[in-house]
């Protein structure tokens, strides 16, 4: 059996790469979720670490969830966002042992994926979001884009007033026919306000409602599904199979969007794919910066059954998220006619920046002789 034989960390406020290394010398490269990232760091090393050394590298859904019962009196999105470093690493580690990338590892191949342009803004004028879209559309062939209505957790409270009735128009006829179009309410109404927005995307051609209501309350979301024609997603804040479960049962939701960090890695989020899949609902995960979660959400959508239409591509540069850039060399989010391809390196098939990780906050966990 080969045993993790040492967890490092490089981190900083808003990501954590992981790097485990095996008894025999194997490594695989992985990552928390991101934000306070840091924090996640230390939960790693405290919580999840003292579990998984000396662990077997081979059945990854085990272990993890092995270290959920060990640490039961700790569930949340901590401990989720600390194992997606464990699984993700391993899942690397895997496909460097046999020279084959994670999306082969899970059952697909290696090819394009159509990617829909996500847009993070909410302080953009409707003019300006049109704009930007169409230059994308026709520079890098975007055919899907989406954008925000309503407030953040805005309890029908705009942006500012009368933000949600310019921009659905101004940016979906600006687009045009053919285009896909996408808005996400980010819980921002109440399911009366929801429902009268909803039929504002319908008259205007949009047909994907995001997160319309309160995520935690999935009695008003439904009320939503049952009432608009159009589909209704969710689930890009929820790690809780229980909730995962009561929300597909309910059919609370038309598309599961289920993000790879917050639920704890490849293969929880596998098991919500496989409960969506089951009772006949789509996956489109949500993946909303360009850190390791766009690129193992691309591994994934390429090879489950009920994959959805397309992956989430944030659009957003240096100037929302300083973050996010140099994380990798070379390029791994190349847009080609509004695709980008699935690496067909070993394991994730991305390398992550030596100088990231060089400015980053290095911590260990070290199996003892």
């Amino acid at each position: 059996m080969t045993a993790i034989s040492l967890i490092e960390t490089f981190s900083d406020e808003f990501i954590c790469f992981v790097r485990l290394t095996a008894k025999d010398g194997a490594i695989g490269w992985g990552q928390c979720s991101t934000y306070n990232a840091d924090i996640t760091a230390l939960i790693l090393h405290r919580q999840v670490a003292p579990h998984a050394l000396g662990a077997g590298t081979d059945d990854i859904l085990a272990l993890v969830q092995r270290i959920e019962e060990k640490e039961h009196k700790f569930p949340g999105s901590y401990r989720c966002r600390a194992l997606a470093g464990l699984d993700t690493a391993l899942w690397d580690m895997r496909g460097q042992r046999e020279g084959k990338p994670v999306v082969e590892l899970l059952g697909g191949k290696p090819g394009w994926i159509r990617a829909y342009a996500s847009s993070m803004k909410r302080d953009i004028t409707p003019e300006d979001e049109a704009a930007r879209f169409v230059r994308l559309r026709d520079e890098q062939g975007f055919d899907a884009f989406k954008w925000r209505v309503g407030a953040e957790c805005g309890r029908d409270i705009d942006e500012w007033p009368g933000r949600t009735e310019a921009v659905v128009p101004t940016v979906a006829r600006a687009l045009g026919d053919g285009i896909a179009k996408l808005v996400d309410g980010n819980s921002g109404f109440s399911p009366a306000r929801a429902i009268e927005v909803g039929h504002l995307l319908e008259a205007e051609g949009i047909g994907h409602f995001e997160e319309p209501c309160p995520y935690w309350d999935l009695d008003q979301t439904k009320a939503v599904t049952d009432t608009l024609d159009i589909d209704v997603t969710g689930g890009e804040q929820d790690w809780d199979l229980a909730i995962w479960k009561r929300m597909i049962e309910l059919r609370a939701v038309d598309i599961v969007q289920p993000d790879v960090m917050y639920m704890g890695g490849i293969a929880r989020t596998l098991l919500v794919a496989d409960l969506a899949a089951k009772a006949g609902l789509p996956c489109t995960p949500h993946s909303a910066n360009l850190s390791l979660v766009t690129i193992s959400t691309m591994h994934l959508l390429g090879a489950i059954p009920n994959a959805g239409k397309y992956l989430e591509f944030s659009i957003e540069g240096a100037d929302y998220y300083p973050w996010q850039q140099d994380l990798f060399l070379g390029d791994p989010y190349a847009v080609q006619d509004g695709k980008l391809r699935i690496p067909d390196g070993p394991g994730w098939g991305v390398e992550i920046n030596p100088g990231w990780l060089d400015r980053a906050k290095y911590q260990k966990s070290a199996l003892e002789a």
